[in-house]
């Protein structure tokens, strides 16, 4: 039993549930290193709080791949396309949590588990009551061990390496929608087993749009753009923003930049252990708002990373739980004056045993592409 598995029912156990069901997703692959296709054939992995074996209810056609790759014992109960999956959910529940009535909650993943497999836990285990998983198993999922960190700092010089080369080739005329795909070939060029999600390359006004979706339209000179890119590297993430300027950017908008590079520096320095996402979240907010830039920060100063680019912790107003070393997570200020231009600048960050560490390393000085 893998000691991220350990952890997780020391943590069942604590809360007095029975135990866990756990859908194909982050979760399951965080605890076991399989992943699966999506799909409709019923997969949960069915955790005790006791310290059984696992269960594995799991397709037929699935069963070989799954038992040569799980990294721990486990007990499988294996349902094929013609009998469906009702008997083998039931015999591995029974096998999992003892007969009968379940006496305690079934902690599920709100955020993930379908309907499907809620009715199905339900048909089976009449009386279920369940409880929401995703804030316990996310508090485990933001410390990284040593084994995450290298693998999430490969990642971000993957992303890095391709930014630098795709800087080279951005000039106005070209339109967002092209830099994109240019920005996109570049991370897998790099080394990325792919994107962390799809990149923005976002020019002008459409800059200030936090989440703009890539557009035709042409760069022009005079332009703020933000560029937010990631790299997947062995299932780890990365996530970096970088503001450039098509020539050479007014002095208000250089002024606007200078803010938010003065904030995510303000953040970056208020991160060491025990502070919590909410300082952090002052720190930044505080710079913006005395330079009269206050109600153009729409949104929290960043948020976890790991194996997805949004996990726990939130680094936002209420975020009070106190950071410990090995917590990762983004700082990423920015302003949006709607109709004219937006700034972000965003890094990866560590909380280390003595202060914290950037793990991304890239110019935060505006960059100016000469016409």
């Amino acid at each position: 039993m893998s000691i991220r598995l350990q952890r997780l029912i020391e943590r069942l156990a604590a809360a007095g549930w029975i135990g866990a069901a756990l859908m194909p997703s982050t979760n399951l692959t965080y605890l076991t290193g399989l992943r699966f296709h999506p799909g409709k054939r019923l997969t949960l992995l069915l955790i005790s709080a006791n310290g059984d074996t696992p269960v594995m209810v799991v397709p037929q056609l699935e069963l070989e791949r799954v038992r040569a790759a799980s990294p721990f014992a486990m007990r499988y109960f294996a349902w094929n396309d013609a009998e469906g999956p009702l008997n083998a959910l039931a015999a591995g529940m029974t096998a999992a949590f003892g007969a009968g009535t379940l006496t305690r909650p079934l902690a599920i993943e709100h955020t993930v588990m379908r309907v499907m497999e809620l009715r199905m836990l339900e048909t089976v285990a009449p009386g279920l009551q369940t409880v929401n998983i995703d804030p316990l198993i996310g508090e485990l999922r933001m410390v990284k061990d040593g084994e995450e960190l290298a693998l999430m700092e490969r990642a971000v010089a993957i992303v890095e390496q391709a930014l630098h080369a795709f800087l080279t080739q951005v000039r106005s005329g070209l339109s967002e929608r092209v830099l994109s795909r240019m920005l996109h070939d570049a991370i897998i060029a790099a080394g990325a087993d792919g994107e962390s999600f799809t990149n923005i390359v976002a020019s002008g006004p459409n800059s200030a749009n936090p989440h703009h979706e890539n557009s035709d339209r042409i760069l022009q000179p005079g332009d703020l753009v933000i560029i937010d890119c990631g790299a997947v590297y062995r299932g780890y993430q990365s996530d970096i923003t970088r503001t450039i300027a098509i020539g050479e950017p007014t002095a208000a908008a250089r002024h606007v930049y200078d803010v938010v590079l003065a904030a995510n520096t303000a953040a970056r320095e208020a991160c060491r252990p025990g502070v919590t996402g909410a300082s952090i979240d002052a720190a930044a907010r505080s710079v913006i708002e005395a330079a009269g830039y206050g109600a153009a920060f729409v949104h929290r100063t960043g948020h976890g990373l790991g194996l997805e680019t949004h996990e726990l912790p939130n680094i936002v107003a209420g975020s009070d739980t106190p950071l410990v070393a090995g917590t990762t997570f983004t700082i990423e200020p920015g302003i949006y004056l709607p109709g004219q231009y937006g700034v972000r600048i965003e890094d990866d960050v560590v909380i280390t045993k003595e202060r914290s560490r950037s793990l991304t390393t890239f110019s935060r000085e505006l960059i100016v592409i000469q016409e």
